[in-house]
């Protein structure tokens, strides 16, 4: 088992989860939402080729985007990390391309099982078609509950690992979820992470944005 407690694809390794949570604390604050990979190393303390390494592997899984930077003055421009966070200006084509193949998935289900999609409209049903198979990908087995809009994800995987871990790894969590639901588009938002009253639960609160919200 890897750092932490982790088992799971891109973000197996809690190096990968620092990183991850530099850059989605970047992409929340005002002004540069970018990192470099010398900022990366000095924030972990990890080696460049290391730290080179896991932002190759969290590209491949449609977790970050890399770009390069504008200059207006002489100087090798550099490359600048973000999280993908699913809107316009952080947006991964890898992550597009699994939100499409878990549409398409999704509704080759349905057909096979005669199921309508989501009450809550065919926006919403592919965006937790997208979100169960991240979270199916991650080592998870939600169970998601639309009139209460909660998901389950009890008992969690990551609840053996360190104490001091799981902050991060809950916060690293939603910000990936809140990026896959935001990529998918539609009216559900992953606002929060319920304090749980045992360290194997994990619940996830939804909200159904409004519909001036959506479209905005």
């Amino acid at each position: 088992m890897a750092n932490g407690g982790l088992a799971y694809g891109p973000i197996s390794s809690y190096s990968r989860v620092r990183i991850l949570h530099l850059l989605f604390v970047a992409a929340s604050e005002q002004g540069r939402p970018e990192r470099t990979i010398g900022e990366l190393c000095e924030a972990t303390g990890l080696h460049a080729n290391t730290v080179r390494e896991h932002l190759q592997r969290l590209m491949e899984g449609g977790y970050v985007i890399q770009s390069i930077e504008r200059r207006t003055t002489r100087g090798r421009p550099r490359t600048l990390y973000t999280a993908v966070t699913g809107l316009p200006e952080a947006s991964s084509p890898v992550a597009r391309e699994k939100v499409a193949e878990a549409a398409r998935r999704g509704d080759l289900l349905r057909r096979m099982l005669a199921e309508e999609g989501s009450e809550l409209g065919r926006d919403a049903t592919y965006q937790l078609d997208a979100l169960t198979e991240h979270l199916e990908e991650s080592g998870f087995e939600p169970i998601i509950d639309e009139e209460h809009l909660t998901v389950e994800l009890t008992p969690c995987p990551h609840a053996a690992g360190a104490p001091e871990h799981r902050p991060m790894l809950c916060q690293v969590h939603l910000g990936l979820m809140q990026g896959v639901l935001a990529q998918a588009g539609g009216p559900l938002k992953a606002e929060c992470v319920q304090a749980p009253q045992r360290p194997e639960e994990c619940t996830v609160q939804l909200r159904l944005l409004p519909a001036r919200a959506v479209a905005a």
